[in-house]
Order: C-alpha cells, then sequence, then structure tokens
C-alpha cells in the first residue's frame, strides 16, 4: 500500500457495485487512483437486472467473464395488468429477438457481482485500496482532502462519491437533494419453483405497485414485490411458507410451488434528485447521485452509466493534459449525465404515479398507452431499445478504456 500522503489523481469513496464499477475503469484509464472501502462480505442476497449496456461495461473492465456463470438470461418482459380495477391495460410482452438481440441483459446476485468487481479491483497495479471509512472529506482551490478513519489521510484531485444515498462526499460539496418519500416499501427475496421460468421476467402490477419476478439460474427467481408500507410490513413478517404461498398467489401459480429462500430485505422507496451532479472537484456516482424505485430495472444500470461516463470524462482530460477535477471537467460530467437521469427519473415516477392512480382518466390513459405499445410494433421495438439504453449514448466500446494490461495477475 502506498503512502497515505501521497496525491492521487482520483479518490473513489465507497466499495458497492458502482463505486468499484467506477474505480476500475478510472484506473483502466491510466489515472492514479486510490478506493477507499471496507473490505466486507456483502450484506444481502438482492439481485440485480444487468441490462445490455452494463453488460458491455463489465466485459470492458474484464469483469463480465468472471460472473457470468452466475447470472440468468432475461430475454422475455411479460407486464401483466393485476389491479383488479375496472379499465385495465392489456398484457404487453417484449421479447429480445424482436429487437435482434440474443438476450435483453442478465439477473445476478449483488454479492456475486460485487466479488468478481473486488477480485478486478484488486488486480489493478495503478489502484490503490485503502480498507477504511472516509471520516471527513475538505475540498479545496486544488485538491481534496480525504480524513481515513483509522487516523491515516489522502488526498486526490479528484473524488468520485459513491457513498450511498446519506453520501459525506455529496455533503462535502455542499451539493443539495431534492427527496420525496413515495409511500411504498419493497420486500425483495428468492424463491425457488417447481416450474421453468424460461428466461421470462413477469411483472404484475397491482394497485399497490409491481411485483416482479425475475429469473435467477435454475428453477429460482427473484422477487421485488412492491406495497404499501404496511402491507409491506405484514408480509415481512409472515412465516417461509406463508410467504411462499403469498408469492405463488400473487404469481397466479405461473411458476408452480414456491418456496422462499432464506434472506429477506425491506426498504421504504423514494425518489432522489441531487441539484448538481459533481461540484468543487466531487463528482457523484451511483445512489449518492440518483435514488429511483426498483421499477424498470434502472438504479445500479444507471450507476455503471455513471461510472462509464465519468471515466470516459476523466480519460480524455489527462489525455488532454486537464486537471481531472476542474471545473470544466466536471462539468461535462454533469452535461453527459444530466439528461439520462432526469429522463429515467421522470419515466419512472410517471408509469408509478399512474398505476397507482384510481383516477378513471388516468386508468383509460394507462390502459391505451400499454395497449399501444403492446399492438404496434414500431413503438414497442422503441420502448425496448430504449428501455435496455438512450439511444444517444454512445457506443459502450467507448468504454474500453485504455490500461487493460496494468494487471498484477491476468
Amino acid at each position: 500500500m502506498s503512502d497515505h500522503s501521497s496525491i492521487h489523481d482520483v479518490a473513489v469513496v465507497g466499495g458497492g457495485p458502482a463505486g468499484l464499477a467506477a474505480a476500475i475503469a478510472i484506473a483502466q484509464s491510466g489515472a492514479k487512483v486510490a478506493l477507499i472501502a471496507r473490505r466486507s462480505a456483502y450484506a444481502d442476497n438482492r439481485t440485480t437486472a444487468l441490462l445490455g449496456e452494463s453488460i458491455d461495461f463489465l466485459e470492458a473492465l474484464q469483469v463480465w467473464p468472471h460472473c457470468m456463470d452466475k447470472a440468468a438470461a432475461l430475454r422475455v418482459m411479460r407486464l401483466i395488468d393485476d389491479t383488479g380495477r375496472l379499465i385495465r391495460a392489456p398484457e404487453v410482452r417484449f421479447s429480445c429477438d424482436e429487437i435482434g438481440l440474443d438476450v435483453f441483459g442478465y439477473n445476478i446476485e449483488n454479492r456475486v457481482l460485487v466479488s468478481a468487481l473486488e477480485e478486478r479491483a484488486a488486480a489493478l497495479t495503478s489502484l490503490t485500496r485503502f480498507d477504511d471509512e472516509a471520516a471527513a472529506i475538505v475540498a479545496q482551490d486544488d485538491i481534496v482532502s480525504v480524513q481515513l478513519a483509522n487516523g491515516g489521510a489522502l488526498s486526490a484531485r479528484l473524488v468520485v462519491g459513491a457513498d450511498g444515498r446519506h453520501s459525506l462526499c455529496r455533503e462535502a460539496a455542499a451539493i443539495t437533494v431534492q427527496r420525496r418519500e413515495l409511500r411504498q416499501a419493497a420486500l425483495t427475496f428468492n424463491i425457488s419453483h417447481s416450474r421453468p421460468h424460461q428466461n421470462i421476467s413477469t411483472e404484475f402490477h397491482t394497485p399497490q405497485g409491481p411485483c416482479v419476478f425475475v429469473p435467477l439460474p435454475g428453477n429460482r427467481s427473484s422477487v421485488v414485490w412492491v406495497a404499501e408500507p404496511k402491507e409491506a410490513d405484514r408480509l415481512m413478517a409472515l412465516s417461509d411458507e406463508e410467504l411462499s404461498d403469498a408469492a405463488e398467489v400473487r404469481s397466479h401459480s405461473i411458476l408452480g410451488k414456491m418456496q422462499v429462500e432464506p434472506g429477506r430485505n425491506r426498504f421504504l422507496l423514494a425518489i432522489e434528485q441531487p441539484r448538481q451532479f459533481a461540484n468543487t472537484r466531487i463528482a457523484l456516482v451511483g445512489e449518492a447521485a440518483h435514488v429511483l424505485p426498483p421499477i424498470g430495472a434502472q438504479g445500479l444500470n444507471m450507476g455503471l452509466r455513471d461510472a462509464a461516463d465519468l471515466a470516459e470524462v476523466v480519460r480524455n482530460a489527462l489525455a488532454a493534459g486537464e486537471d481531472p477535477g476542474s471545473s470544466s471537467v466536471l462539468n461535462r460530467y454533469a452535461s453527459a449525465r444530466r439528461p439520462d437521469v432526469m429522463s429515467r427519473t421522470f419515466a419512472i415516477d410517471i408509469a408509478n404515479r399512474s398505476l397507482l392512480s384510481a383516477f378513471l382518466p388516468m386508468q383509460s390513459l394507462r390502459a391505451a398507452g400499454l395497449h399501444l405499445i403492446g399492438s404496434f410494433g414500431p413503438l414497442r421495438r422503441l420502448a425496448m431499445r430504449e428501455g435496455l439504453a438512450p439511444s444517444w449514448r454512445p457506443s459502450p466500446s467507448a468504454y474500453a478504456v485504455t490500461a487493460t494490461r496494468d494487471v498484477r495477475s491476468e
């Protein structure tokens, strides 16, 4: 480990998937990177549906080959109106082969993904890992000082805040957040089932929110069940047998007999947007930069796009001899991220509001919109492509940053 007093090009604070991906991508760009994150086992069994561009990015980071065999392909996505309301939308079915793809993406347990990212991070000689936490961050005109919890310190020209929704980095950058509680909670757990899922992800729309069954390897699926907080509490308190029965009823037994696996999580939903994506030599990625409900599999996929865009901006800045923490560089990162984050947040918010609304005209509009998407091929294909990644973004090959041979071992 290098001297704590040395100056790094970039310091990344936070060791979740978005932080690890950002540290790896920036290190591969040729920057001298410090990663400040405790080494600890990932705490739960939540999963992420990684969509096409995220897979391409992880390929460029040399991470995906080390975890792809533990992921399940997503080839079909079904949306089913299970609200029981007077006006209901028809089922909408999206198939990857309709837009010339073998898969939309893959569903993987976060702990498996984090393990593969950790392995790659450890192999990069330009990345120094500090097994610690940031205790204080002070941004100055030409440098950012990071005090570590164990008493050490380091400095960097740019700090990447990947430290979650209660971000110390965001606070140090004096970036305020607009937050809106959704009066919904999500219950997440994994199940085994007697019938094969056939790589089909099925989302049931209920009056309280969506309940989605996403394939995992074998006859297993992950479940994200969005409901009112009291209902989520009730489900959380059920025994394994009772929750297994409840999930089977909610799924209309499409996957047969179900058995809940150990480990479940419940969390309140909100939408959070920062006023800025970067300020005073600090750039935000992941949940430090945006918090969304688990609808449309956008959360971590957006975090990985944060990492990819920031790495590209830093790579170009270094190649041009620029200071990676300068205001002009940070402005380029903010400009790259703002359209994606704002448009995705708006779309998810509208989709969620339309589902929850009991207002008949809103139900009619929602049903008509889904009917149009389901029945009109060009619109359906456009929705699929835009759901995977914004069409205006550059090719993921642009993220295959340069120093990919800078490793201790392959």
